[in-house]
């Protein structure tokens, strides 16, 4: 019998990329944290981020017109104050990722000048001014090395990896007073054995969850944990129903899930269809540079209405060595799959990208359970409404990070240490040789939630999806109930929940706005709320 393993510490932060690094490098300058990540430190949505992160540093630029751009793309469900407060933050939350030796893109001074080069500022669909600051196409790779490396060598973090987050540990749960999370059960990937954390404070920051798509720009860690987990303990969540459609994925066998980030339109790059005639012109007067989800259902609508596999998205007209420089990565990856994109189109599809909907929280990413807090991308916090903007995200979790830090900070004396906490019950539970079955609900969830889910949807196709749903779910809690835990089986656990959210919330909106376009209601609601889930 493996011995029971009880870890513990101030703050456990569960996730590992922009929010959980800013949350915890802030919080451990006064308290003990463990960090939590799923697979290695660095395999996160931030990793693969390419654009980059809004904020206001050019002298013609306003925090006004920053606040403005984010309330057209959410489509009148943003929350305005939210939106102030973020844009408000930005340049503070940059100047620390600075401070901590981000190295952003500067241009180009004369030789010997004394004057401090600017910032290279770029822009993307939806905004009206170059306020986009980036480490070339790889900004969220600059930003992951240098806050993780800062993470690791830090004394009062201890980092975890290869660990899953089961699910937390509140006092309802235990039959004790009040509503206050403990800590969680964490599933340890190399042991394959389950081991408890208490912490006086919990933070998700698990990212999103569009692995629920069959096609997704994501790394395969983005299953909707801290959703899941945050809604089984009684919080609840709002606007599942939005999640964002990448416009431009690669289309290729080789690189399924290689995102074309949307500078490359801000730098000039053109849509084109097979004939290489532009179609966005036709759906937009913004045409490339329009929000993300009228550009992802143009590209779905000239598909389907050509029979076409993808579109083409081209910026051969730009010369070769401007493009290598601002987009290196791209320009390596695609020459490896034999494109060179100085030369010729580039083949794309909508992907799955971004849950702008999530576990509701306050300013300070507090959500309805004492001390557990949500930040980045698992949050709603009411600041992409029906569509983010684009280079919002990792900014949410720059300044959420340090708004939960602070309030965390402010607590920390008056919150006693949980005593002994229960450790897993495995005694009625059994190996599985039967991994086959995880296999195929996985791959039967993905796809009907794609067919009828995705960037446009129906009346019908929300009720077959329910349907079938619930049957995937009454499997897997049998599944579940009989054996042992592994990554596949919390993950499937995980998306199924996430998807009948996603759903249900889908199915409560009987309008098509922002992200959600449903054929049978294509019209606005003229007092459009958020869609609001309460657990039972």
């Amino acid at each position: 019998m493996k011995q029971v393993v009880e870890h513990q510490s101030d703050v456990l932060v569960i996730g590992s990329g922009a929010a959980g690094l800013t949350l915890a490098l802030h919080l451990a300058e006064k308290s003990k944290v463990i960090l939590l990540s799923k697979g290695p430190l660095s395999e996160g949505s931030t990793y693969y981020a390419q654009g980059g992160i809004a904020s206001v540093f050019d002298e013609g630029d306003t925090i006004e017109s920053h606040v403005a751009d984010t309330l057209v793309a959410g489509a009148g469900l943003c929350d305005e104050p939210v939106v102030k407060f973020t844009a408000e933050n930005a340049k503070a939350a940059m100047q620390w990722l600075i401070n901590c030796g981000v190295a952003f893109d500067k241009e180009e001074v004369p030789a010997g000048s004394n004057v401090e080069a600017p910032y290279h500022l770029t822009r993307e669909g939806g905004h009206s001014h170059r306020r986009i600051l980036h480490a070339a196409d790889a900004t969220g790779k600059e930003v992951q090395v240098t806050l993780q490396d800062q993470a690791r060598n830090h004394p009062n973090i201890r980092v975890l990896e290869r660990y899953n987050a089961i699910d937390l540990i509140t006092t309802r749960k235990l039959s004790l007073p009040g509503n206050r999370v403990l800590g969680a059960y964490i599933w340890n990937r190399d042991e394959e054995h389950v081991e408890t954390v208490k912490a006086r404070f919990v933070a998700l920051a698990t990212g999103g969850s569009s692995k629920v798509y069959q096609y997704t720009s994501n790394p395969d860690i983005a299953s909707g944990d801290g959703i899941a987990m945050a809604w089984r303990s009684g919080c609840r969540v709002a606007n599942m129903e939005f999640n964002q459609f990448h416009p431009t994925c690669l289309y290729h066998a080789d690189a399924r899930n290689f995102l074309l980030t949307e500078a490359l339109r801000g730098e000039g790059a053109f849509l084109r269809r097979p004939d290489s005639s532009r179609f966005m012109p036709d759906f937009d007067e913004r045409a490339e540079l329009a929000p993300r989800d009228i550009v992802a259902r143009a590209i779905d609508y000239e598909m389907k209405r050509l029979g076409s596999d993808c579109v083409y998205l081209d910026i051969t007209h730009k010369p070769a060595d401007f493009v290598i420089k601002h987009f290196p990565t791209i320009y390596k990856r695609c020459l490896e799959l034999g494109i060179d994109i100085t030369k010729e189109p580039i083949p794309v599809v909508p992907a799955a990208h971004y849950t702008c909907g999530g576990v509701m929280t306050d300013l300070h990413g507090q959500t309805d359970l004492n001390g557990l807090y949500a930040i980045g991308e698992v949050a709603y916090t009411g600041l992409h409404g029906a569509n983010r903007l684009a280079s919002n995200s990792l900014l949410e979790c720059l300044v959420f990070a340090r708004a939960a830090a602070e309030d965390i900070e402010s607590q920390l004396g008056k919150i006693p240490m949980p005593g002994t906490l229960p450790a897993w019950d495995e005694s009625q539970v059994s190996n599985s040789d039967e991994e086959v079955v995880i296999a195929h609900n996985w791959h039967e969830l993905r796809l009907f939630m794609w067919d009828y889910v995705g960037i446009v949807r129906s009346d019908k196709r929300l009720e077959r999806a329910l349907r079938r749903c619930v049957m995937l779910q009454q499997e897997i809690q049998e599944y579940y109930s009989n054996f042992r835990v592994s990554n596949n089986l919390l993950e499937l656990r995980n998306l199924v929940q996430v998807a009948e959210l996603i759903i249900r919330c889908a199915m409560e909106r009987k309008e098509s706005r922002g992200l959600h376009y449903n054929i049978d209601h294509p019209n606005k609601d003229a007092s459009p709320k958020p869609t609001i889930l309460q657990p039972d």
